[in-house]
């Protein structure tokens, strides 16, 4: 039979798309080194940018913050893929919903924004892990961020998954992705491994083509190792650091082409105990204006922090274990709730002294809520609910296991032994080699005796009887994200000793403490009546009363409707109030369930509060459950519920 002949509508289509296609050919994004510059479709360019992390800001959300950088003056937004974030398991992958990478690239798209794309494998961002899965860990000989076969064959995989998803939005495919970094400040590794850094620059090429701006970003001491022939050399240093002296260096490693801080610090990262960090607005707006003035291309980190929601806070080692804040507020333009600051209009002012800013007013700050102080009542001893929390029983082994060996990803664990002798006088009880990562709250027959903390308290005095049950709940408060050339596995590293007895026959319980907020605590609470809740808006919540002389004393999580808003630990500091987004708020006429898990010390009467305005600079030296509501939480029968 003969063919068919071409229909009259594929006869149009075919020389209109011959006709479209050399227009997408035009499109590129490339380093002129005879000028010292980024060329645009062939016109000069400069890029000021920010940085906005999708991962820590709600979906709903997104719109909203990339609106404000965009009115703020930016054309560029510069971001990183957290690699744990969509690969939880091996081979297991999820690009759904707040993870859902590319409706966030077409969510910058419509707000007319270019992108800086920073897939890692490795991105820091203060971030668990610094954005690498947990479960590499499960070999335990693995040396990340080198050539190690286990590494590269993890790393390759995930990428033959991630790249080819953002091919299509590279710029010269028709999308909005200027350039791609490849890993991260790698010359601050100790490793220094330039086959690796080879591998993924062939890898991204390979994934990629040659079309695309590959580049690299280091600190000015990192230059040396982090910069790799055939990538653009970038640096990042904050106000405080000399300009001059840091772009001479970095003309050393790259004599041509555009200037480029990769990371201008608009603020800084905040851990617990320590005082919260800012950055004047004159130093961040003189420092911008003086880098500009060079025809220098910025990205300013960050320009919008967001919050650490759950367990994906990092942590630095810097002496000792410092576990990141919940809130990444960072001091930012933008803050935590999406608001604008005065520094977002002084760098508003410092921009459109160089280029064209939009026109138009800026969308007001959200609508705030205050409300309470509510009473919680106490339902019951975390451990009461073991079998709900771990439904498939312990893992048994003579000596203790870690997290990453029973596949235990965030949390926490018990770890359950019987005495084999009465101890009749207080006994040192310790960890050797600093094995307990990273903090651990120690019981016998259910009696709290007290914590064992990473580098911190490092031995306590026990008695027991034969038979006692030795309980150790221990809690994962982060994995390193910069600071060390090590693995950072959790739970008890080595075997604890009670005098001279090292302790075995060990019963190991990873709980599923998320999965016990979700599904178990909600069929308890349609037996309570439901109040009416107040008409919502962004609120930050607070815990008054909830501090002890002890200063090291420590909360852990709050669950608003199921959602993990992250750690607590107000006795700590500097943050005192977590970030409640609006959404989360069922609408009036609804029940709204609060859920507190606390680990040490109840208040005799503990409340929770909800602010207009974050508390996030205050340093001071038993799970709970409710509805909210406007007036009155309801006050069915308690169950005890508590962190011991």
């Amino acid at each position: 039979m003969a063919p068919k002949k071409p229909s009259c509508l594929h006869s149009l289509l075919l020389p209109l798309l011959t006709l479209l296609l050399p227009q997408a050919d035009t499109r590129s994004f490339v380093v002129d080194r005879d000028h010292d510059r980024f060329l645009l479709d062939g016109a000069p360019f400069r890029y000021v940018s920010g940085s906005l992390h999708y991962f820590r800001v709600p979906r709903v959300l997104w719109a909203d913050r990339l609106l404000k950088m965009r009115w703020s003056g930016l054309n560029t937004i510069q971001f990183y893929v957290p690699w744990n974030y969509h690969e939880p398991q091996p081979g297991v992958y999820n690009f759904n919903g707040s993870r859902d990478l590319i409706a966030f690239l077409n969510e910058a798209a419509l707000a007319n924004l270019l992108v800086i794309l920073r897939p890692g494998p490795y991105i820091c961002a203060e971030w668990e892990m610094g954005g690498l899965p947990s479960w590499l860990l499960r070999k335990p000989e693995i040396h990340l961020r080198t050539s190690d076969p286990d590494f590269l064959a993890a790393v390759d995989s995930w990428f033959k998954v991630l790249l080819p998803k953002i091919y299509p939005w590279l710029y010269h495919n028709g999308g909005n992705i200027i350039s791609i970094q490849v890993e991260n400040e790698y010359g601050s590794y100790r490793a220094c491994d330039s086959s690796y850094m080879r591998h993924l620059a062939g890898l991204f090429r390979a994934l990629l083509g040659e079309k695309i701006l590959l580049f690299t970003t280091d600190g000015p001491e990192g230059l040396q190792c982090g910069s790799l022939q055939g990538l653009y050399t970038t640096v990042d240093f904050g106000p405080a650091d000399n300009m001059t002296k840091i772009f001479t260096l970095l003309r050393k490693y790259e004599p041509h082409g555009p200037l480029v801080n990769s990371e201008y610090y608009t603020g800084w990262l905040d851990y617990w105990g320590q005082n919260h960090s800012t950055q004047s607005v004159s130093a961040v707006t003189k420092g911008l204006e003086n880098m500009l003035e060079l025809g220098a291309s910025v990205n300013m980190y960050m320009f919008h922090g967001g919050t650490n929601f759950g367990y994906w806070n990092g942590a630095d080692k810097k002496g000792r274990f410092l576990p990141i804040t919940t809130s990444y507020d960072y001091d930012a333009p933008i803050s935590e709730a999406g608001d604008p600051t005065p520094k977002l209009f002084a760098l508003r002012n410092v921009i459109s002294k160089f280029q064209e800013v939009p026109l138009g007013p800026l969308p007001p700050p959200s609508p705030k809520m205050m409300l309470g102080p509510l009473t919680l009542h106490l339902v019951g001893h975390l451990l009461a609910f073991l079998d709900l929390l771990c439904p498939h029983g312990p893992i048994n082994s003579i000596l203790p296991m870690t997290f990453e060996a029973v596949k235990q990803d965030h949390g926490f664990m018990l770890y359950r032994t019987y005495l084999t002798h009465t101890i009749f006088e207080p006994t040192p009880f310790w960890v050797p080699n600093n094995g307990v990562h990273d903090r651990a709250y120690v019981m016998v027959d259910g009696v709290f005796q007290g914590v064992l903390e990473r580098n911190m308290r490092d031995k306590l005095f026990l008695m027991g009887k034969l038979g006692s049950k030795l309980d150790i709940l221990l809690e994962n408060m982060g994995r390193l994200s910069f600071g060390s050339n090590s693995s950072d596995f959790k739970g008890l590293l080595e075997p604890p000793i009670l005098g001279h007895t090292i302790l075995t026959q060990w019963m190991m319980f990873p709980l599923k403490i998320d999965n016990l907020v979700k599904w178990w605590f909600p069929l308890q609470l349609l037996k309570r009546p439901h109040p009416q809740a107040p008409s919502v808006g962004d609120t930050f919540l607070y815990l008054p009363g909830w501090t002890k002389k002890n200063h090291r004393r420590r909360g852990t999580d709050i669950w608003i409707n199921g959602f993990n808003l992250g750690r607590y630990w107000t006795t700590q500091g500097p943050q005192q109030t977590l970030y409640v987004p609006r959404f989360l708020l069922f609408p009036k006429g609804a029940l709204n369930k609060i859920t507190l898990l606390e680990l040490e010390n109840v208040p005799l009467q503990p409340q929770v509060q909800f602010l207009d305005k974050p508390i996030l600079n205050s340093t001071l030296h038993g799970l709970r459950i409710d509805s909210l509501s406007a007036d009155t939480l309801s006050a069915s029968e308690p169950m005890e519920l508590s962190g011991h």
